[in-house]
């Protein structure tokens, strides 16, 4: 069976990992407590512009806090949606929780998820090579506030954002180092895999962690340049 485990190196763009299924944008919106979100995210029929703050067409309405080169592009497997919808037995929609890009796996690959992506990877989406768009993973989303705001109802639902992030499934950031037009239906491919060890699941599962750990635990975390600095800050106070 064809696999995507952390110690594969990919580079051979003839052979594609999955299919970019939808591209989302959102505007920002009245929401809740007074505020405006974006997180609602809509499909976006027709190809879009994709620059170093992410797709022209999507908006944030708290620019402190989301959006940036660092939080340019937002992608979530499919299938948290499932496991909260499981949990807490809502009807949570995909494309409710702020992803602008969905995937679905090719043939017997797995699909993209924490376990198998790494802080580093490097994906196309798209064949052209002048209009490809190459997104680089710097690091996890961090649910919110927001997202109880959208699933909960009143006091019925317990804090699903502190239960998403004790998961460790909220999905992950890009930055973008091609810039290009995003379509629905093309390719994806892995292109480069510098840090193999660096799941978002092995950093959820050190960032959560309340034990402490060796130096030669998390000093190759720090050494990763891309890993956005939040995330080495939290690290640095895990070595023993």
């Amino acid at each position: 069976m064809p696999s995507l485990h952390p110690t594969a190196i990919a580079r051979d763009l003839s052979q594609p990992i999955a299919m970019l299924t939808c591209v989302r944008a959102g505007k920002a919106v009245p929401f809740t407590r007074g505020e405006l979100s974006a997180i609602n995210k809509a499909p976006v029929s027709a190809p879009v512009a994709v620059n170093a703050m992410g797709l022209i067409t999507d908006e944030q309405a708290d620019r402190k806090h989301h959006g940036g080169v660092l939080q340019a592009v937002h992608e979530m497997p499919t299938a948290t949606y499932a496991r909260i919808n499981a949990q807490f037995d809502v009807n949570v929609e995909i494309g409710s929780l702020g992803e602008n890009l969905t995937t679905m796996p090719i043939g017997d690959m797995p699909a993209l998820d924490e376990r198998n992506v790494c802080i580093g990877d490097i994906y196309q989406y798209g064949n052209a090579p002048a209009d490809a768009v190459r997104l680089r993973v710097v690091q996890p989303r961090r649910p919110c506030y927001k997202i109880n705001d959208k699933i909960g109802n009143g006091d019925s639902v317990p804090n699903i954002a502190v239960w998403i992030n004790k998961q460790g499934i909220s999905g992950w950031y890009y930055e973008v180092i091609q810039e290009g037009t995003l379509t629905a239906d093309v390719p994806v491919y892995l292109v480069e895999r510098p840090y193999p060890f660096a799941t978002l699941a092995a950093l959820w599962q050190l960032t959560n962690s309340k034990e402490k750990h060796a130096p030669e635990v998390i000093e190759p975390w720090l050494a990763i340049e891309c890993l956005e600095e939040s995330w080495k800050k939290v690290l640095r106070k895990k070595i023993k």
